[in-house]
């Protein structure tokens, strides 16, 4: 099996895949049968942060020397996760070899990065579960898995640990039997071994023949018995050859080999042909009758027999008949993501590239051959060593924003930095409901910080920068980095006057906090029901007849000729009937995750007096200029007017009897 490259696109990184098979299609191509390897920028943030708790824990337990913050980096791009996905990629895709090996605790990481086209994997990564699980061929080397040995008892000092939990002795090397009598001995038991086969009639239907029967009798199943007949007997010689033969007839021993039955050992050669030396599966799918002991006892004697040495012939030759080596050209075709030197035709790609931008990752300014990188709007681009670097591992040699450098988790942060929908979930008027369904959609929040070289290029390339047009579209991407290199080609050509950039004194938290709580109280105590948030969607039924903010009439705002709202028969509107005149307003229901940040607004009386008081272009106005402050002029209390006896009778509320105009 070989690791290989494979080019996925042009502006991709190479697949790492593991070659199983090479065949021939009907239309003359190759195709290779790979196993699948997933780099971290496959996989989630979630597995993500367990793939680094795993690399802490193997850091902790192995004692791996420190290592720096550039190099950890990109110690994770050489970080695989085998899978058991299998695909069918055509092998003129294939790019070059490199080396995956199985990680272990005497590894040092360190080394990984001195060599090339080197990786490494510990965890299994399943694409359809989306889990991460450690390998089950793992090597179990290392202190942890090392026998503890006791210190040697002195002269005279008795061993008090539990003889019935230590190891039972079956030999003792140093007996008082001659090497000749142990062969004598062993010669015995064959000769009993071989007549108890010949007594017994299961041994005579499988082994028909004397040579079959010798040939049982001389497997290690009889040295073991005739060893541990010595051993009970105390190497005596007489009482151990008289334990062999007893008065009821020989003793037999079989092993696994003789126990096994032609049928059961046909079902072992396929299901090892399935599922390979996975003893576990073959017993739970082909042989559940059968221990694992008994399993794999008999693995490693059905090793030893012709059937094992033909099936292995078999598969070599299989293996020659296969397509072994493909010869596969010079890749030639031109890269598109490759950008062509100055003085080339125009019209080609990296023809619209600004001058002065330096490489995305190691930042220099020369390079035989630059290549395009990242999202095109941000013109970033590539040396040709970081380019074939990206192409191989899949990163960059140091973390930069575009690629998603790593953030400080562990540091605190204010209710500034947090996205909408995590501040409204801290907010008291949030229900435990509401509070999840606001923290199901997470934003990703950034913060500006201005150094002292970015604020000389806003003035030094103002002409490149035209911040008064990034101001009017935020959403333009700005090249910082052109920007960058723009300005330090001309600081040094610039006037020796310095800039004048005043320090931005910002005033204390506590000063901020006292100002706020005296402009604006945090909880206002008023006479009337409870606190109410402005983007509220369950309101009671009286308000949902409000309507738009419309030009009253001079009845509604003198209170001369105030009537009660009567239909035309005399009855008074329902609470769930509007008018002809009312406009029909359909109201809005807000996103709870697309809501503005929790603010609560308590109405008091005069307040209310005070918006009544505002025309309608007024509050028009006002809305379009939330920041300034509103001059109102308080009105005039009304003028009580004498109403007209006819005006001023109320209608019944209710009838059933119809109206009778009398002449």
């Amino acid at each position: 099996s070989d690791y290989v490259y494979f080019e996925n696109s042009s502006s991709n990184p190479y697949l790492i895949r593991r070659i199983e098979e090479l065949n021939k299609t009907a239309n003359g191509n190759v195709e290779a049968k790979v196993v699948c390897l997933f780099r971290r920028r496959d996989i989630s943030s979630s597995l993500n942060s367990l793939a680094d708790s795993n690399a802490r824990e193997f850091e902790e337990e192995s004692k791996q020397p420190s290592v720096g913050e550039q190099q950890r980096h990109q110690l994770k791009h050489r970080e695989l996760f085998l899978s058991r996905q299998f695909e069918s990629l055509p092998a003129t895709h294939i790019r070059g070899k490199c080396s995956v090996t199985l990680l272990n605790e005497t590894d040092i990481l360190s080394q990984y990065l001195e060599k090339e086209d080197c990786f490494f994997y510990s965890l299994v990564f399943d694409p359809v579960q989306k889990t991460l699980l450690a390998d089950q061929g793992e090597i179990r080397v290392g202190s942890k898995y090392q026998a503890e040995i006791p210190d040697q008892l002195a002269e005279g000092e008795s061993d008090n640990r539990n003889q019935q939990k230590m190891e039972m002795k079956v030999w003792d090397p140093e007996n008082p039997l001659t090497s000749f009598l142990l062969i004598v001995i062993l010669f015995i038991c064959r000769a009993v071994g071989t007549f108890a086969r010949a007594l017994d009639c299961s041994s005579s239907i499988r082994q028909p023949s004397l040579h079959m029967s010798a040939a049982a009798a001389s497997r290690d199943i009889t040295l073991f018995h005739a060893m541990d007949t010595l051993q009970r007997n105390g190497y005596d010689l007489a009482r151990a050859m008289s334990t062999l033969v007893p008065q009821g007839g020989p003793v037999l021993c079989r092993d696994e080999m003789e126990e096994w039955s032609a049928s059961e050992a046909m079902l072992f050669e396929e299901a090892l042909e399935k599922y390979g030396k996975d003893f576990n599966d073959i017993r739970q799918d082909f042989l559940p009758w059968k221990s694992l002991a008994s399993i794999v006892q008999f693995y490693y004697m059905w090793k030893t027999t012709d059937r094992y040495i033909q099936q292995k012939r078999l598969k070599a030759a299989e293996a020659d008949s296969k397509l072994k080596q493909v010869y596969i050209p010079t890749y030639t075709k031109p890269n598109p993501n490759q950008i062509i030197s100055v003085g080339s035709k125009p019209g080609l790609n990296g023809a619209g590239f600004q001058k002065g931008l330096t490489c995305e990752s190691c930042h220099t300014t020369v390079s035989a051959q630059w290549y395009a990188w990242g999202p095109p709007n941000m013109q970033c681009r590539l040396c040709a060593s970081c380019w074939i670097y990206w192409k191989k591992y899949g990163g960059l040699k140091t973390p930069t924003q575009l690629e998603g450098a790593a953030r400080n988790i562990g540091e605190p942060h204010s209710r500034g930095h947090l996205s909408r929908p995590e501040a409204q979930s801290m907010s008291p008027y949030t229900t435990s409901a509401n509070r999840a369904k606001l923290l199901a959609k997470n934003r990703q929040t950034f913060l500006l910080q201005t150094t002292k070289l970015t604020r000389i290029a806003r003035r030094m390339c103002r002409d490149i920068l035209q911040p008064r047009r990034a101001a009017r579209r935020p959403y333009a991407p700005i090249n910082s980095n052109s920007i960058k290199a723009e300005c330090s080609i001309r600081l040094p050509k610039a006037a020796k006057t310095p800039l004048k950039i005043l320090p931005l004194v910002r005033p204390p938290l506590a000063a901020i906090v006292k100002e706020l709580a005296a402009q604006a109280p945090l909880k206002p105590k008023t006479p009337r029901g409870t606190k109410t948030p402005i983007n509220r969607n369950q309101l009671t039924q009286s308000r949902s007849l409000s309507v738009l903010p419309t030009k009253r009439a001079f009845e509604a705002v003198s209170g001369v000729g105030v009537v009660p709202p009567f239909s035309a028969n005399g009855r008074s509107f329902s609470s769930g009937v509007r008018s002809s005149s009312q406009p029909n307003v359909k109201r809005q229901k807000l996103n709870l995750a697309d809501a503005p940040n929790p603010v609560v607004f308590v109405a008091t009386k005069d307040t209310r007096c005070l918006r009544k008081s505002l025309s309608h272009m007024e509050m028009r106005r006002a809305a379009r200029r939330p920041n300034q402050p509103l001059k109102i002029k308080l009105p005039l209390p009304p003028r009580t007017a004498v109403l007209m006896p006819s005006l001023a009778a109320a209608h019944p509320a209710s009838t059933s009897e119809p109206i009778v105009l009398e002449d």
